[in-house]
């Protein structure tokens, strides 16, 4: 099975034909090594990093940007998201603070820190 990916370690974006037969995986068109291990990943594997937000209780933060403290499986970012989206955050947490533990071998973890001052106004939403 061939397959056209265009990888994502680096800025330079190779696009490789991944070719795969049985449990050997060749990448054509990838300018250096880890573009070639990424596409070994991508066949066996894929995995991704998820970004999003949490509501919060507080008028002055109404939003907390969170993301995954490693790579989940690409197949369950819209179940990790069903479990993101279902909370809401009652205590002031600091960046890499836990907001869920153990999504698919993943924290989701804090971005911000809610205590300062200084970021509370940068995620302030305006209707």
């Amino acid at each position: 099975m061939t397959k056209e990916i265009t990888c994502i370690v680096c800025p330079v974006g190779c696009l490789m034909a991944v070719e795969q037969d049985g449990d050997s995986i060749t990448a054509g068109g990838a300018q250096c090594r880890r573009g070639a291990e990424f596409a070994g990943r991508e066949m066996r594997n894929p995995t991704r990093s998820l970004t999003s937000t949490v509501k919060t209780v507080f008028a002055d933060f109404p939003y907390l940007p969170v993301r995954t403290s490693a790579e989940i499986p690409k197949d369950k970012l819209f179940e990790a998201m069903g479990r993101i989206n279902g909370v809401l955050i009652k205590e002031r947490l600091r960046t890499a603070d836990i907001v869920i533990k153990d999504v698919f071998g993943a924290d989701i973890i804090a971005t911000a820190d809610m205590t300062t001052a200084m970021h509370n106004s940068q995620f302030t939403m305006h209707n």
